[in-house]
């Protein structure tokens, strides 16, 4: 085997030995990130069944690829933190001893590749050589992943040579095994800087740069090295005089974060020409520069987007990246070879062939009566962030981009107003250590129950959550000019559960609050929960809302805060002596002033 190594490494030469004597691959290819490697790749994927070339006029470079019926999304109930001591990964993980670990995975991985092929991907999340930025190297038997991990991260010989240099890199094992539930696991060594995965082939367990690295791994080591991992969006409004500003957000699933990466500005503000510059969807690495502000990079280069909803109303800059070089997961094949799901553009087709591979009508039905989607609620597509046409021009800048402000939002009915302001940075991080969502008709548990999401970070800390929040605590001392912290909820409903706000682009109106507020231009109301605009200082122009809608986005009942405070309570307890007394204080101050507003 020594002969297809193309490295100098000897750290990486001995590991990808080691885990081909283990996985017994008959061939190992190195992936070298050329377009004539990718689309050999691409025709044997289309060969083997594991891609279908979609219609090359109107969707060209793209295919559509399926997943096993029970592999459609991250399997969190199987996803582990693997670190000596239990306590290390805190309450809100599933922690297994690195022993046990590494044991059970090596039984399952023993012999997996074996008739199949072994690609190693060196790849880059981060510009390459960039102090940002972080090396790991993929071993897959999967030519999916290859494909993915080519559209979301710089991968091949480029970052290869950089790992030479430096030596250091996250070491990542997939394979898709038997594809058995039974036999899946996804296993994050911090200690070891190291990521498991097994018996998976969906997108979110399998490449391994996206969540496991940039964030369950990444988040430890961003302790350890004092700078910050998240799940944060990264977007720039640019004003009509060319300065652009920049902010990173960060929400639970399901609450928009994607769509306003990339908002087009409403009519109303056009006239201030106003224009948005997305860095990032999903994941924000930031550091504190040697002027005390906070940088940061999207640590990846493509969009691994949720295909249902979107649309040109929904997100037309997105529609438009999707339209080429782009790979969709479980959707609906349309006999012209082109793609849909539920919430596209336009009408469903008259027939076509659904997630699973089965011919399907629009009104299918199960033999309980169930609506047949054609579409899985988790479909996919993986797209380049090149082809955004609101893509930022700063996306391979090694120093990233200026933050000045941070925002968490979730989805509340009643709750929380439209946006408020924290008083400061401890006061902020409590905020985001509290955000949370209600949960839908769609999702597992009580209609309306809160679940806490402390900045949208429980899926992806990759520690003791508690020990999380302490960093960010200490960060705030670190930095001499913090970005202020802010709290959106796009979701406030009426009293007949219709929306208050129209969103989507209509949040750029808040966003102007937020800038203003970052920049010194405007005072704002000081409330019982923090800082709030007064009703004429977000600029209403050209959006016609019932009278009072404004005064009731805007609401805050303390009753209904002081019960909030008790599903505060509840959750920082389970933290016992770990968790920050700082957020004690926050909660206790809270408390006070409800009361005395109440």
């Amino acid at each position: 085997m020594a002969k297809k190594f193309p490295t100098t490494s000897k750290n990486l030469r001995a590991w990808v030995n080691k885990m081909a004597r283990m996985c017994q691959p008959d061939d190992i290819v190195w992936v070298d990130g050329s377009d004539a490697q990718r689309m050999r790749l691409e025709q044997e994927a289309i060969v083997s069944g594991e891609l279908v070339q979609l219609n090359k006029e109107k969707l060209p470079g793209c295919f559509l690829h399926r997943t096993a019926a029970d592999d459609v999304a991250r399997t969190e109930h199987l996803t582990f933190i693997c670190t000596k001591k239990k306590h290390d990964a805190g309450p809100t993980n599933n922690w297994m001893s690195p022993g046990v670990a590494y044991r059970k995975a090596k039984t399952i991985f023993a012999g997996a590749m074996k008739g199949r092929t072994m690609y190693v991907i060196p790849f880059s999340m981060g510009p390459v050589g960039s102090e940002f930025s972080k090396i790991g190297v993929e071993l897959t038997d999967s030519r999916y992943v290859v494909l993915n991990m080519l559209v979301m991260t710089r991968a091949g010989e480029q970052v290869l040579r950089q790992l030479e240099k430096n030596g250091e890199f996250t070491k990542c094992l997939h394979s898709k095994a038997e594809l058995d539930i039974k036999k899946r696991l996804i296993l994050h060594f911090p200690e070891d800087n190291t990521i498991w995965s097994v018996g998976s082939g969906y997108g979110g367990n399998v490449l391994l740069g996206k969540k496991c690295l940039s964030l369950r791994i990444a988040s430890w080591l961003a302790k350890k090295e004092r700078w910050f991992a998240e799940h944060m969006l990264i977007m720039g409004i640019e004003k009509p005089n060319g300065r652009i500003e920049y902010i990173a957000a960060a929400f639970p699933s399901a609450c928009g974060k994607t769509n306003l990466a990339m908002l087009v500005p409403p009519e109303g503000l056009k006239v201030k020409g106003y224009r948005i510059w997305t860095v990032g969807d999903d994941i924000s690495w930031m550091r504190v520069d040697s002027d005390g502000s906070l940088w940061a990079i999207n640590p990846e280069t493509g969009f691994f987007g949720v295909a249902p909803g979107t649309n040109s109303k929904t997100n037309p800059n997105m529609v438009a990246t999707i339209k080429k070089n782009t790979i969709y997961t479980n959707v609906v094949l349309k006999s012209d070879r082109t793609v849909w799901w539920e919430g596209a553009d336009g009408e469903a087709p008259a027939e076509g062939i659904d997630w699973l591979g089965k011919q399907w009508k629009p009104g299918m039905k199960d033999e309980k009566g169930n609506i047949i989607k054609g579409a899985h609620p988790n479909s996919r597509f993986t797209a380049p962030i090149a082809n955004c046409p609101s893509a930022s021009f700063r996306i391979d800048q090694h120093h990233g981009v200026p933050i000045s402000a941070i925002i968490f939002g979730g989805k509340r009915a009643r709750l929380a107003p439209l946006v408020y302001e924290s008083f400061n940075w401890q006061h902020g991080v409590f905020m985001g250590a509290t955000m949370g969502s209600e949960l839908t008709a769609a999702q597992m548990g009580q209609l309306g129950q809160v679940r806490r999401d402390p900045m949208a970070m429980i899926p992806f800390c990759g520690y003791n959550m508690a020990g999380y929040f302490r960093h960010w605590l200490d960060m705030g001392q670190k930095m001499a000019k913090p970005p202020r912290i802010f709290h959106v909820n796009w979701f406030k409903t009426d009293e007949n559960g219709k929306f208050l706000w129209p969103g989507f682009g209509e949040n750029l109106r808040v966003l102007e609050w937020v800038l203003d507020r970052c920049n010194g231009k405007i005072e704002a109301e000081k409330t019982a929960i923090g800082y709030a605009p007064r009703s004429s200082d977000i600029d209403m122009t050209g959006l016609h809302v019932p009278e009072g809608t404004l005064e009731k986005l805007m609401s805050i009942d303390p009753k209904e805060w002081l019960e909030e405070s008790k599903g505060i309570k509840k959750f920082f307890k389970q933290f016992k002596k770990d968790l920050p007394e700082e957020l004690w204080q926050e909660f206790e101050t809270l408390q006070q002033r409800l009361k005395s507003n109440a």
